[in-house]
C-alpha cells in the first residue's frame, strides 16, 4: 500500500489549525465556568496566546509544504472566529464587561460579530474566482482579528502581572472593545508583513514601536509592552491612512489646478 505524500502533507497545516480551535474552545470553557476567577481568566488568556501561535504556524507550514488550498483558507477563518472572536469576547465580558449588564453583552457580541464580518471579507479578497488562494498582499483591509484579540488578551495578562491593580474600568474596556470592533470592519489598510518591502517610513515606524515597547517592558512589565506594541500596530495603520489621504488630496488639488490652467488658455482657431 502506497502512501500519498501530498495528501499526508495536506493534513499537517490543518492539524495546527485544529490546535488553534482547541485552545480557543478551552479558553471559552474556562471563561464561561461558574465562579471563574482571575486565575482562570489568566489561563484563558494564555490559551488564546497559544492559539495565536498555532494560527501563525499553520499558514507558514502550508506555504513551506505547498499545500495551500481554498479549504485551508476557509477552516483557518472558522478557527479565527472561535479563537479570536468568541473566546476573547467572552473572556473580556466575564472579566470586566459583566458589570455593565446588557450593554456589556452587546459590546462583547459586537466584537465577535465584527470579527466574523472582517474574516468573511478577508476570505472574499484572499481567494481568486476559482476559489484558490490569491497572492498575499502588502496590506489588508481592516484590523486583523488576531491583533484585536491580542489587545484584549494582553490587558487581562497585564492585570494579572500587577496583581489585579490595573485600573480596568468597565467603561474604559467598553471603549476599547467598541474601538477594536470598528477598526476590524473599517477600510483602513494595515500592514500584513507578508510582502514587506523596506523603506525609510517602514524602518522608522518599526524602530519607534520596538524601541518604545522595550522601554515600557523595562519600566513596567513585558505584558504592558505587548499592549503597547499591538496598539502601535494600530497607530501605524492610522498614521499611514492619514498620510495616504493627504497625498490623495494633494493629487486631486494638483489635477484641479492643472485643469483650471488649461481652461484659461485661449482656444486656438
Amino acid at each position: 500500500m502506497r502512501v500519498n505524500l501530498k495528501k499526508t502533507l495536506f493534513i499537517l497545516p490543518n492539524l495546527f489549525t485544529l490546535s488553534s480551535i482547541f485552545c480557543g474552545f478551552y479558553a471559552i470553557v474556562l471563561s464561561g465556568a461558574a465562579g471563574a476567577d482571575e486565575e482562570q481568566f489568566y489561563r484563558a488568556a494564555l490559551l488564546i496566546v497559544f492559539a495565536m501561535f498555532f494560527d501563525t504556524i499553520d499558514g507558514r507550514v502550508a506555504r513551506l509544504t505547498r499545500t495551500q488550498s481554498a479549504f485551508g483558507v476557509q477552516i483557518d477563518s472558522l478557527a479565527d472566529v472561535v479563537s479570536f472572536g468568541v473566546a476573547p469576547a467572552l473572556l473580556v465580558y466575564r472579566w470586566s464587561l459583566d458589570a455593565l449588564g446588557f450593554v456589556g453583552v452587546v459590546a462583547a457580541f459586537a466584537f465577535a460579530a465584527c470579527g466574523a464580518i472582517r474574516l468573511a471579507r478577508f476570505n472574499v479578497l484572499a481567494t481568486t474566482p476559482s476559489g484558490a488562494p490569491s497572492k498575499p498582499s502588502k496590506y489588508i483591509l481592516g484590523l486583523p482579528i488576531p491583533g484585536a484579540a491580542g489587545i484584549l488578551v494582553s490587558l487581562v495578562v497585564a492585570n494579572r502581572a500587577v496583581a489585579g491593580h490595573l485600573p480596568a474600568s468597565p467603561f474604559i474596556v467598553l471603549g476599547v472593545v467598541l474601538a477594536l470592533s470598528v477598526f476590524m470592519v473599517s477600510t483602513i489598510r494595515f500592514r500584513s508583513f507578508k510582502d514587506l518591502r523596506l523603506s525609510w517610513r517602514t524602518v522608522l515606524f518599526v524602530a519607534v514601536a520596538l524601541g518604545s515597547s522595550a522601554a515600557i517592558a523595562l519600566r513596567f512589565h513585558v505584558s504592558f509592552a505587548l499592549v503597547w506594541l499591538l496598539t502601535s500596530y494600530i497607530l501605524i495603520g492610522l498614521a499611514e491612512a492619514l498620510i495616504n489621504i493627504s497625498k490623495k488630496r494633494l493629487r486631486r488639488r494638483d489635477k484641479l489646478a492643472a485643469r483650471a490652467e488649461e481652461e484659461k488658455e485661449p482656444t486656438r482657431t
